[in-house]
This record gives structure tokens, C-alpha cells and sequence, in this order.
């Protein structure tokens, strides 16, 4: 089953960013995460520069960033894919699980939430993109 697409640009817009850039790390978290994009920006840059990244929060954040992050505000990775596995699972909504998702796919990253994509744009190419892993926060006690 393909899943829905709902144009999201994660505040981006009503933070008074113009034009467009790649920054799906900071949208995919600030919609997920529910948290103003001017918020999710500005931790974002700040951890670039703490870290001395080479990318910005206008143009991503590397893989192990993006989990200190993500494990800090109490969300876990999924895998789904390994090396020389193939591909097992793919963007669509009868093979993720429900609920509120940031989704690791080649070279973007797009936040799900019960089955519908919250992007930009439709980034699921009909249903044949894989899914390298998810992030997804646990209910805890």
C-alpha cells in the first residue's frame, strides 16, 4: 500500500526561512518531534559547530549526530536494512509501524506519522523506496 503524502515543511516557512535547501534533518525533527523549526535549527547548528561538522543545518547533519540527537530526546533506531541484506523494507504504509516516525532513506530523511508522509515532497517513488532503519520514540512508563 503506497502512503499518503501531506505537504509539511516543518514551520520552516512560518519561521520566516525563504527559497528552498536540503535541510530534511531539521524538517524530519521538528515535525516529528513537534518542536518549532527555528528551535530544531538552532540545535542543530549549534551541535555542527560544537562538533565542527562540515554540514550545516540548512544542508543535514552526519549519521552519528543525527543519533546523539535523536537518543537524547528519547528515540530509538530501528534498522531495517544491513549490509548486503537488500532491501527488506520499503516506504509504505504496511511496512512501517504506526505512529510518529523519522525515516532513514538514501540520502534524505522524511518524517511518517501513522502511515503518511509529512515532507516537502511525495519522497517515497511509489512505494519502491527503502528504508534503511526509523527512529521511533518508545512509550515508556
Amino acid at each position: 500500500m503506497t502512503m499518503q503524502f501531506q505537504y509539511d515543511d516543518g514551520g520552516r516557512t512560518a519561521a520566516g526561512y525563504k527559497g528552498t535547501t536540503g535541510d530534511c534533518v531539521t524538517r524530519a525533527i521538528a515535525i516529528a518531534l513537534e518542536k518549532p523549526y527555528d528551535v530544531v535549527y538552532e540545535k542543530i547548528a549549534a551541535i555542527n559547530k560544537h562538533a565542527k561538522g562540515e554540514k550545516t543545518a540548512r544542508k543535514g547533519l552526519s549519521r552519528p549526530l543525527i543519533r546523539k540527537l535523536l537518543d537524547k530526546n528519547g528515540w530509538t533506531w530501528t534498522p531495517t536494512m544491513r549490509i548486503g541484506s537488500g532491501c527488506k523494507v520499503h516506504l509504505r504504509a504496511d511496512e512501517l509501524p504506526p505512529g510518529r516516525l523519522i525515516v532513514s532513506v538514501s540520502k534524505h530523511l522524511v518524517a511518517v506519522i501513522d502511515g503518511v508522509i509529512h515532507d516537502t515532497h511525495d519522497c517515497s517513488r511509489g512505494g519502491t523506496r527503502c528504508v534503511y532503519g526509523y527512529w521511533r520514540k518508545e512509550d515508556r512508563p
